[in-house]
């Protein structure tokens, strides 16, 4: 049998917020209830559970392999929300874009300051 992740608890400071934004910015369906968590359906099967955190949320990264078609709607909402963004994980790259291993990528912050990242094409191909 073949390992897949199915779910990953997102720790933050206000689900609905963070849950919604990440939802609207991905261009997924609106966050679904189940139990305490606010859960962002992907794609590939995979959920991030957003649940609400009273201690400081220690950053976490979320990478999310999109088409070239949802890179730029991605990209255009986060323009339209004037959001910062950066090339790179450094943030020395400020409102650009990557084209590491061919293909495209940004970085930016969700409300509780979880790092996310969208790239057209895995690392190392």
């Amino acid at each position: 049998m073949a390992v897949h992740l199915n779910h990953t608890i997102v720790q933050v400071r206000d689900k609905s917020e963070s849950a919604t934004f990440v939802a609207e910015l991905l261009g997924v369906e609106a966050p679904t209830v189940f139990g305490p968590f606010l859960v962002v359906e992907l794609g590939n099967g995979v959920s991030l559970d957003f649940m609400d955190d009273d201690d400081p949320v220690h950053s976490q990264h979320y990478a999310f392999l999109v088409s070239e078609t949802e890179f730029d709607q991605i990209l255009g909402r986060i323009q339209d929300r004037q959001l910062p963004y950066w090339a790179d994980p450094g943030r020395r790259r400020a409102g650009e874009h990557n084209t590491d291993d061919g293909g495209r990528g940004v970085y930016w912050e969700e409300p509780s300051g979880h790092f996310l990242e969208i790239i057209t094409r895995p690392y190392g191909g």
